[in-house]
């Protein structure tokens, strides 16, 4: 298979280059490589300003249909942009929840009045986004929600918990997976809602402080939260399909853009074995060697796949493989430290008590690579049970 790019490609990549050059000033180049996992909570007004200048600038959704005010682009040319992006360290999005989970999953299964409403003000950077799944009795186990949803004249009434929510404090709306039939059980009864987030008293946001000392993630809880009638997308109890859409379009360019910033990592764990001589160690080269290696393999996985929306297994394919590499790069960058991985930084203060470097930071995040997004049991599961026809696991 040939990985390679086409002369438009290049000439977009070009464009990308430019842009990115002239735009990545100011507060936005004080906000670059700031945002990303594990750092969420970094220069959130530059970012969502930030956001605006990409809408303006015509780089949010590339591909959708030019009715909601987006250029048009090909899917290589998306690779491209999202590798552009990744390499510049523009500032970490706030607004990728709404234009890669959200929106494509409109454009597959939302009404034309959901895609005129929703598609055009996440076109212009205008409103975020964040997911309403996981529930704390139903973390992998989405079939297991049990947050309500009433049907209340022209409305539904939203109750119920969400956790491990991130941008849930900065974001406008949510989509929120809800049981709407409370007679049906599991997967059946399910829908998919388009809840606004400015509820005082009906919905309340907590952060989750991480053993890192931040926290990227939230609880949400509902009490009584509004939804229109008109906000269901695929129709009342059709929720678990647009659900399971929604994930199988989760990890596709993303992954791509996703690698840049591993391999820039990677380049640093590299770089911090050479200086503490810890390259020299035959097991240790050994595992760096691997770790670059099997980057690739993940890159070239990612191309031979893109696009390829109607395989069941690549994207939990796609996810134990990065998972399980990063969180393994992550004990890499401790272990050609020794010793000094374990002190706290020069400038430690009674205020900061807790500051981390970033390959601690790396470190510790990445205990939950194989845990969040779907855990590494639930991946091979779906793999068995839906790409091997192995008999289903009994629940």
């Amino acid at each position: 298979m040939d990985f390679g790019f086409a002369d438009e490609d290049e000439a977009f990549r070009g464009e990308a280059r430019r842009w990115l050059r002239a735009h990545l000033v100011g507060a936005y180049a004080d906000a670059a490589g700031r945002g990303g996992p594990g750092s969420e909570h970094e220069a959130p007004r530059a970012r969502r300003e930030w956001e605006r200048e990409l809408g303006s600038g015509g780089w949010i959704g590339l591909g959708w249909s030019e009715a909601y005010g987006n250029r048009t682009a090909t899917l290589t040319q998306q690779v491209v942009w999202a590798e552009e992006y990744a390499r510049a360290r523009a500032p970490g999005r706030m607004g990728h929840i709404g234009e890669n989970l959200l929106a494509p999953t409109l454009l597959a299964y939302g009404d034309d009045a959901q895609k005129r409403r929703f598609l055009p003000p996440v076109a212009r950077g205008e409103e975020l986004w964040c997911q309403g799944y996981s529930e704390p009795d139903a973390g992998s186990d989405l079939a297991g929600v049990r947050t309500a949803a009433v049907r209340d004249g022209d409305v539904y009434r939203v109750t119920g918990q969400k956790i491990w929510t991130s941008l849930a404090a900065e974001a406008d709306w949510c989509f929120v997976l809800a049981r709407t039939d409370p007679r049906e059980r599991r997967h059946r009864g399910l829908s998919f809602l388009l809840v606004a987030m400015d509820q005082p008293g009906r919905i309340e946001v907590r952060p989750i402080r991480q053993m890192s000392g931040t926290a990227e993630f939230n609880e949400v809880f509902f009490d009584g939260a509004v939804a229109r009638a008109g906000h269901v997308v695929g129709a009342e109890g059709n929720g678990w399909r647009v659900a399971m859409g929604l994930l199988a379009r989760e990890r596709g360019v993303s992954t791509l853009v996703q690698q840049i910033g591993f391999a820039a990592e990677l380049a640093e764990v590299v770089e911090t074995a050479i200086r503490s001589g810890a390259v020299l160690d035959p097991v240790l080269h050994d595992q760096l060697v691997c770790q670059w290696a099997e980057l690739k393999v993940m890159r070239w996985n990612a191309l031979r796949t893109l696009g390829a929306a109607g395989d069941a297994g690549a994207p939990s394919v796609a996810k134990l493989l990065w998972g399980g590499w990063h969180q393994r790069l992550g004990e890499l960058a401790m272990r050609v430290r020794g010793a000094a991985a374990a002190l706290g930084p020069a400038d430690w203060t009674a205020e900061a008590p807790y500051a981390l470097d970033p390959m601690q930071r790396l470190f510790l995040f990445t205990r939950a690579d194989t845990l969040y997004g779907g855990s590494d049991e639930i991946q091979r599961n779906i793999i068995a049970e839906r790409v091997l026809g192995l008999p289903r696991v009994e629940r």
